[in-house]
């Protein structure tokens, strides 16, 4: 149970909720299948699969939920073909010329006579609240995917007051300047050999290292013609490598050794012994991590978070 991602949202208001209760809400809209003339359905699956029913899974006030979406896969080329066919047919036997409106009705009932023979595509997305860390945490790659599961999840529970975490100064700023050297990096933060340059101006170009010393010549001189980095790969504490972007999305997260010894400890023949103890690895680690990634960017701003007193 490692998040190969991590999208940070920060509660905006005082917001804490118990598993049982939690789970109440979730089972309102726990998954179900497509039926036969659905193209899309979604809906909250238990994140241990098939060694539990329960939709959340909880460890030391931290609460896992996986979403599923299921998608019909009809390709569109197939489709195409088929709805050609029916208007030529049309055409020769009627001696007219079938216009685009009809053409989109034929299109609409060749969808529904295929969709029950589709295939379907599943996708699964995990997330964790952490009340008493004031955030949800996403494990998806794009700022879509995971408003997609924190709408989805708010529609369950009633409210979810949550918005993504500002800082006090343009990530792409701090990036900059931890490789100009113009900004104090912390010490439990080192460079990775990888990043993403831009031309701030409306036609710049856009440079990707990869396998590079983030400090050498080659990019300083970029950074000196004006560029900004607008992402990075940094590794915290030789605990946990990514590439952050300049939406403070967390990528490619690899958590280090350190961790996985620990997991090694575990009976191996225990899959929930072993998920549980992952995830507590996992949460304890990103709770001191993301705090500690906020400060180093500017500090987080928390004007707008009632009740807020730091």
């Amino acid at each position: 149970m490692w998040f190969r991602n991590a999208r940070v949202f920060r509660f905006t208001k005082p917001f804490d909720i118990s598993a049982e209760a939690l789970e109440e809400k979730l089972q309102g809209d726990a998954f179900k299948p497509c039926g036969p003339q659905e193209t899309s359905r979604e809906g909250w699956v238990p994140p241990l699969g098939k060694h539990s029913e329960q939709l959340v899974h909880s460890a030391n006030g931290y609460h896992l939920i996986a979403l599923r979406k299921e998608e019909k896969i009809l390709p569109g080329s197939v489709v195409k073909e088929v709805v050609e066919e029916r208007a030529e047919a049309i055409e020769l036997e009627q001696g007219r010329k079938v216009r685009r409106k009809e053409k989109d009705e034929i299109k609409e009932q060749v969808l529904l006579e295929m969709l029950p023979q589709a295939f379907s595509k599943n996708r699964r997305c995990y997330a964790y609240l952490a009340p008493q860390d004031g955030v949800l945490v996403v494990d998806a790659g794009s700022a879509k995917q995971a408003e997609d599961l924190a709408s989805t999840l708010r529609k369950s529970l009633g409210s979810l007051p949550v918005r993504p975490p500002v800082v006090q100064q343009a990530p792409a700023f701090t990036f900059t300047g931890w490789l100009n050297q113009t900004v104090d990096r912390p010490a439990q933060l080192v460079l990775g050999n990888e990043c993403e340059l831009k031309d701030p101006s409306e036609d710049g170009g856009v440079v990707r290292c990869k396998g590079l010393d983030l400090q050498a010549d080659e990019i300083r001189n970029h950074l000196e013609a004006g560029m900004q980095v607008t992402k990075l790969a940094v590794t915290w504490e030789d605990n946990v490598s990514f590439l952050l972007d300049e939406e403070l999305g967390i990528r490619r997260i690899k958590f280090g050794d350190t961790l996985q010894d620990q997991l090694d400890g575990v009976d191996s023949d225990d899959a929930v012994a072993r998920f549980d103890a992952a995830f507590t690895l996992m949460t304890l680690e990103l709770s001191r991590m993301i705090p500690g990634l906020l400060e180093a960017l500017g500090g987080e701003d928390r004007s707008a978070i009632v009740g807020d007193e730091a």
